[in-house]
Parts: structure tokens; C-alpha cells; sequence
């Protein structure tokens, strides 16, 4: 009989692929409904229509993609980090196949108009219990394995990903929180301006952990390994991360000013914001110093490529972020395209880049192969996405500013 493999990487496998399908799913249907936007006759059918297909994007992409990307880089990081297989490897292959099943269930139910309308979080009652489920699977698959490490440091990756894990359990199970009424329709737990605190404390912290803490756990175990250099400063890595996670807790009421939530609240909301680009910069200098000493790698290799510039647009969006949060400012560019280009630069420019670099980094190992089938390709996709990039929040950006000056 062949020894059995030290590390568990089927599971990690099946993500790595999950997460390229759930990419080219969830933004090919972001290219139909900007279409839409331009075209109205491409609303072909009230399921085909923009106001359902809107959300189906965004669940696609941040948990399908965003999601799948997460869990794959995770569970690979911590073992390579713990030197231990994953733990419970019947518990992580249920965490595989009872992710897609949520993201199946909203490809399903948002087309056909079963939604709570709470932004990031409009599934129904039953997916939101399953993805419950699932997530407190994940939890005890990724803290069990760091229990049983070998080592006795555990990795900042490691704080990252655990961070993000546990945050985003409490935020989706109170947020979701609801009394339902039949299988596809429910009633928020909460009332009125109780609600809308609540729904974007929970929202901006699926950007703030979700889609920044996770993913700033593959950018301290990713970026030092393609680089070959250790993180540019370790001590910076920790101040970084109980920074960020201390304060994103408090940004949320920045998405409610000029609404009914108390002013003291909406002021505190944007002071947070303010004091959250000193982490989220300390952050970014962190990962692309890591390439000090070792610039020239950046000619050549264009997984770094993909990493380092997606570092360039965290730094830019965690900058505009809280500059938007400025109530002055607030003024003009809420209700605008300027909003959307914001988000986009961290979800496509920050999130969408460093999942692209830390997918081309591990798919060769995940198969035994020592690089990916085309390099020459991958230096395309970067520049092809890369302008695209720039192209779509300058494109926002413009016409942003000039709505909210109207």
C-alpha cells in the first residue's frame, strides 16, 4: 500500500477549481447586467432581469470566487504552515460540497425573486442556515488543524485567516437573524434604523474580514513564498493585524450618513474609517517591501506581478474608502458611479488579483508540476486585467463626480 499523503490537498484542489468556475460565472453575469444597464432590451425576463441578476453577481463573486479562493488558499496555508495534515478531512470535504450547494441555491433563488434585499446577505432563511452550518464547519476544520500543529509559532497568515473566519460567523448569524414565514420568505429579526445598523455593521465587515482580513492572510503566506523573502517586517505584521481588526469593527456606519441613525453614530462610523488607513497602508507596505532586494523578479514573473499590484489597488481603495466616508465628501458621491468604482477597485483591482496570483501559485503544485502550462498567458491575463482595471474606476470615477455634481 502507498503511504498516505501527509497533506491533505484534494480539498484544497476542488476550491482551487471552484474558484476559476465561480470567477468566470459571476463575472460574465456582471458583464450582462452592466450591459443591461446600457441596452434595458437585454432584461429579457423578470429572471433575467437586472434587479435580480444584480445580486446574483455579487454573491457569485465574493462567495464564489472570493469564497472558494479563501478556502483553498487557507486550508493550504495552514498546513503547510502547521506541518499537520488538515484536520477532519470528512468535515472539509462537507465544507466543499456544502459551500457550492449555497452558492447553487442562490444561483437558483435570486433569479426567481426570493431575496431578504439585505445587500451581501439576500439569501433566504434556509441558505442562510446552511451557510451557517457550513461555516462553523470550516472553523473547527481550520482551529482543529492549528491545535495540532507541530510548531509552536502560529504564522500571522494563520491570525488573518482565523480572524475572518470567526468574525464573519458572528456578523452573518446576527445579521441573518430572522422569523420566518415560509420557506422563501422571512422577516428581519431587527426593525427600522436598528435594521440598517445592523445590516451594515454586518456589510461593511464582510468587506472589512471577508474581503480584506482573508485575504490579507494570503498576502503574508503568498507574497513572501513567490517572492522567496521572508515579510518585510514581522512586527509590522502583527501591529497590522490587531490594528485593522480592532478598528473595521466601527466603520459600518458610514454607509447611513444623512439617514435617521443618530449623528453621533455616523460621525464615529467615519473617524473609524479615517484611522483605518494607517493599518491598511502599514499592510501594504508590509507586503510589497517584501520585495526588497528582490525587484527584479518583477520583470519576469508575473504571479508577482498579480500580487504586488493588487497590493497597489488595496492601498488605493483602502485610501478612497475612507475618504468617501468624509460626510463632505459623503455628499457628493453617495447614490453615484463613483461608489461602484470604489468597490470595484478592491474587488477586482485588490481581491480579484491577489485570488488570480495565489491560484497560478498553487494549481502547479496542487498537480506536481513545477510552473503553469503558459507563462506567456498569465502575463497577458495580468495586463488585460490590469487596464481593464484602471480603465472601468477612471470610467467611475468621472462619471461619479459628475452625477453627484447634478
Amino acid at each position: 500500500m502507498p503511504a498516505p499523503q501527509l497533506y491533505n490537498y484534494r480539498v484544497v484542489r476542488q476550491f482551487a477549481i471552484m474558484t476559476v468556475v465561480w470567477g468566470v460565472v459571476g463575472m460574465a453575469v456582471g458583464v450582462l447586467i452592466a450591459a443591461q444597464l446600457i441596452w434595458p432590451e437585454l432584461n429579457l425576463a423578470p429572471w433575467l432581469s437586472y434587479g435580480r441578476l444584480r445580486p446574483l453577481h455579487t454573491n457569485a463573486v465574493i462567495f464564489g470566487f472570493g469564497g472558494c479562493a479563501l478556502f483553498a488558499t487557507s486550508y493550504y496555508a495552514v498546513q503547510r504552515t502547521s506541518h499537520v495534515r488538515l484536520f477532519g478531512d470528512a468535515l472539509a470535504s462537507f465544507t466543499f460540497w456544502g459551500w457550492q450547494a449555497v452558492i447553487v441555491a442562490a444561483a437558483i433563488s435570486l433569479p426567481l425573486g426570493f431575496t431578504s434585499s439585505k445587500e451581501y446577505a439576500e439569501l433566504e432563511w434556509p441558505i442562510d442556515v446552511l451557510i451557517a452550518v457550513v461555516w462553523v464547519a470550516y472553523a473547527v476544520v481550520f482551529l482543529g488543524t492549528i491545535a495540532r500543529r507541530k510548531v509552536p509559532h502560529i504564522y500571522v497568515a494563520n491570525w488573518f485567516f482565523a480572524s475572518f473566519i470567526l468574525t464573519v460567523a458572528v456578523l452573518h448569524i446576527v445579521n441573518s437573524a430572522a422569523i420566518p414565514v415560509t420557506l422563501t420568505k422571512s422577516y428581519s429579526a431587527f426593525a427600522g434604523v436598528q435594521d440598517a445598523m445592523v445590516q451594515w455593521w454586518y456589510g461593511h465587515n464582510a468587506v472589512g474580514f471577508f474581503l480584506t482580513a482573508g485575504f490579507l492572510g494570503m498576502m503574508y503566506y503568498y507574497v513572501p513564498k513567490q517572492a522567496g523573502r521572508p515579510i518585510y517586517s514581522y512586527r509590522l505584521s502583527v501591529v497590522h493585524f490587531w490594528a485593522l481588526i480592532f478598528t473595521y469593527m466601527w466603520a459600518g456606519p458610514h454607509h447611513l450618513h444623512y439617514t435617521a441613525l443618530p449623528d453621533w453614530v455616523q460621525t464615529l462610523g467615519m473617524l473609524f474609517s479615517l484611522i483605518l488607513i494607517a493599518p491598511s497602508w502599514g499592510g501594504m507596505i508590509n507586503g510589497v517591501m517584501t520585495l526588497s532586494g528582490a525587484w527584479y523578479k518583477l520583470r519576469d514573473d508575473p504571479v508577482l506581478k498579480f500580487m504586488i499590484v493588487s497590493l497597489s489597488f488595496y492601498g488605493m481603495a483602502t485610501l478612497e474608502g475612507p475618504l468617501m466616508s468624509i460626510k463632505t465628501v459623503n455628499a457628493l458621491s453617495h447614490f453615484t458611479d463613483w461608489t461602484i468604482g470604489h468597490v470595484h477597485s478592491g474587488a477586482l483591482g485588490w481581491v480579484g488579483l491577489i485570488s488570480m496570483g495565489c491560484i497560478y501559485y498553487l494549481i502547479p503544485r496542487l498537480y506536481g508540476r513545477t510552473e503553469m502550462a503558459s507563462v506567456p498567458l498569465i502575463t497577458l491575463h495580468f495586463w488585460i486585467a490590469t487596464v481593464g482595471i484602471v480603465l472601468y474606476i477612471a470610467a467611475m470615477w468621472i462619471a461619479g463626480v459628475m452625477q453627484g455634481l447634478m
